[in-house]
């Protein structure tokens, strides 16, 4: 993936490391049609196992979700992410959750606290590490939440899960589950690109 120079330099004072963030805006973002990137890259997931998004998708396709346990946006998400999550998986889907947060492993993104959060949001389908922001990097993710949707032939749609994050009573425009609806049923989505608003991933160097 191609990196622009800009680059964000913040100092992290404790244990006296100096730690670099990487500006989002450093990596391309993957574009419709596209294959899923690095398929075979092994994640811890919380189950203790290792998964890749090889294993995670289907027949019909595969749902990604860049996501993390502190974001305030994940947090008014987190009734629909549980919601696609299980419809993936009742309707034939993969899906996977990611968390790139990697600058705040010791932190409450670290992999004790996804463990907790799991079982806590009763979540079924996997939630994995990414160690060093890799996936996230491949597929030029910024934000948390932030979807990608493959359908039998590559990416279909990406962005934000709807058009109100803040009000899940006062959606219009249901993207993703738009999406997932055309995708089940082996069509194209209407909207297959909308800007994600939330969070950005704590990428480090």
């Amino acid at each position: 993936m191609k990196r622009k120079l800009s680059l964000l330099f913040i100092l992290f004072v404790s244990f006296g490391i100096t730690v670099s963030f990487i500006n989002s805006s450093a990596f391309d973002e993957l574009p419709l049609n596209a294959a899923i990137p690095q398929p075979d890259y092994k994640m811890k997931n919380v189950s203790g196992n290792e998964v890749c998004l090889n294993e995670a998708k289907t027949t019909k396709g595969l749902l990604v979700i860049f996501t993390c346990n502190t974001c305030p946006y994940v947090k008014l998400s987190e009734t629909r992410i549980k919601d696609y999550s299980d419809y993936c998986l009742s309707n034939g889907l993969g899906c996977i959750l990611i968390n790139s947060n990697e600058a705040q492993r010791s932190e409450d993104d670290s992999f004790e606290k996804m463990s907790a959060y799991y079982a806590a949001q009763n979540l079924k389908c996997s939630y994995a590490v990414d160690v060093k922001s890799q996936l996230a990097n491949a597929f030029g993710a910024t934000r948390t939440p932030q979807c990608f949707l493959f359908g039998a032939k590559g990416l279909v749609y990406k962005g934000a899960i709807d058009d109100n994050v803040k009000d899940p009573s006062a959606v219009k425009a249901a993207y993703l589950k738009d999406a997932l609806t055309a995708v089940v049923k082996g069509t194209a989505p209407a909207i297959q690109e909308t800007k994600s608003i939330g969070c950005t991933i704590k990428r480090l160097e």
